[in-house]
């Protein structure tokens, strides 16, 4: 039940700095506390030596909290001021798609956060200070408080300093497209794979309409479904895939063998965009679009999208022998109550090499990646899988005969090597 709501939240920026801000400011009440405690207990014993001893301290640390507090929030907008210029440069370079690999990076995430929590402990403890001098009748003595300030601005410089790695890494086209496949194959290890013979269940007899907003469908509460088509005794299947785009008024779901409560519909939820969560062709989606726009004139950059193949070849062979199309979810008794479509074999080999092998006659580095790629494989995949990877071969081989005017460039550029050019 967690689990997409888990996923929304890392897709957003504000969670992670609110939750920071609430225990910042619970700390700081523990602190204060603890400080409340130590000086009436120094007054009880009538320790005022001791009690003038902390408030001297506490105005010695009060000049460094000032001034941490005066710099921690234009320390904050020149980070990230710098940061969204190195974001709008790597969509702009690779894909514009890839923003979220930065929105949902938790150094990132982090390090925002603990700045933030800093500068706002800083104020909370400018304010614990009392007016009063005299040991005797001050309340507290924020020495604790500033002590842990310290330690957070401490543990900021130590983000800080991740932070600036992260973000130049994220910078580097190998580094986001390993970070893309690792996601990938994150969707691939949950993704459900016990798939079987359906029993005939004749017609559909109801349909779920969408009735919330328009937008793409990002994920299915799988259990949900599951529990609610056992409730009623019958068969649920997903009309549209994991990635569509669905507008209000449309179906959602088939029912077979009875009726549901419209109210299951709340079971599936939209978005502005494509998320990992479930979706088993994002990853090859963004790979394909690095590799395009790096094929771009006005990028013309093939090694990038020879790393794209790589990848691309790599997820393909992590697939290639697995059960695709139609999974079906099951009840604990065993029977098939929700039916969800997923991509095919031929719809991921598409995704991936169509729209790069339309650009590659222009590059022998590509099309040399490209055909030791499917050649790997052909090696991979049982017979009845080969067909696609055989299309695209020969559409790639005519491709390239009909651009290359020479017969020297054309035999070249045919012949496969997984460098590219090595």
């Amino acid at each position: 039940m967690l689990s997409p709501l888990r996923e929304h939240l890392r897709d957003t920026f504000w969670f992670a700095p609110v939750a920071a801000l609430v225990g910042i400011f619970v700390l700081w009440l523990i602190a204060s506390a603890i400080d409340s405690a130590i000086v009436g207990y120094l007054q009880d014993e009538q320790a005022y030596d001791e009690v003038a001893e902390l408030i001297g301290i506490a105005e010695d640390a009060k000049t460094i909290v000032t001034t941490i507090s005066s710099a921690m929030m234009t320390f904050i907008g020149v980070v990230f001021s710098i940061s969204l210029v190195a974001v709008q440069m790597a969509s702009g370079q690779f894909s514009p798609r890839i923003v979220r690999i930065f929105i949902r990076s938790r150094i990132t995430k982090a390090a925002f956060s603990v700045f933030l929590a800093t500068f706002a402990l800083s104020l909370l403890v400018l304010t614990s200070y009392d007016s009063e001098t005299d040991p005797r009748y001050v309340s507290t003595v924020p020495l604790v408080s500033s002590v842990l300030t310290l330690a957070m601005v401490a543990l900021s410089l130590l983000l800080f300093v991740a932070y600036v790695n992260s973000t130049l890494r994220l910078m580097r086209v190998g580094h986001v497209v390993d970070l893309i496949t690792r996601e990938a194959f994150g969707v691939l290890t949950k993704q459900p794979w016990y798939v079987g013979e359906l029993a005939d269940v004749g017609e559909p007899t109801d349909h779920v309409l969408h009735r919330g907003r328009a937008g793409v469908l990002r994920d299915v509460n799988v259990a949900l479904l599951v529990r609610l088509a056992q409730r009623h005794g019958v068969v649920l299947r997903m009309l549209p895939r994991i990635g569509d785009f669905v507008v209000p008024g449309t179906p959602i779901l088939a029912v077979y063998g009875g009726t549901v409560p419209r109210r299951i519909g709340a079971a599936v939820s939209v978005g502005v965009e494509r998320t990992f969560h479930q979706d088993l062709g994002f990853g090859l989606r963004q790979l394909a679009d690095i590799g395009l726009r790096a094929l771009s004139p006005a990028v013309n950059d093939p090694t990038t999208a020879v790393q794209c193949l790589d990848r691309i070849t790599q997820f393909l062979a992590a697939v290639a022998n697995r059960p695709l199309g139609a999974v079906h979810h099951r009840d604990r008794k065993g029977t098939v109550r929700l039916v969800q479509d997923v991509p095919d074999w031929t719809d991921l080999v598409d995704l991936g090499l169509t729209e790069i092998r339309g650009c590659a006659p222009g590059s022998p580095q590509v099309s040399r990646r490209m055909l030791a790629g499917i050649d790997d494989l052909l090696t991979l995949v049982p017979a009845e899988r080969r067909e696609p990877l055989i299309r695209h071969r020969t559409l790639l081989t005519q491709l390239v005969e009909r651009t290359a005017p020479e017969a020297a460039d054309r035999a070249f550029a045919l012949e496969a090597d997984r460098q590219g050019i090595g």
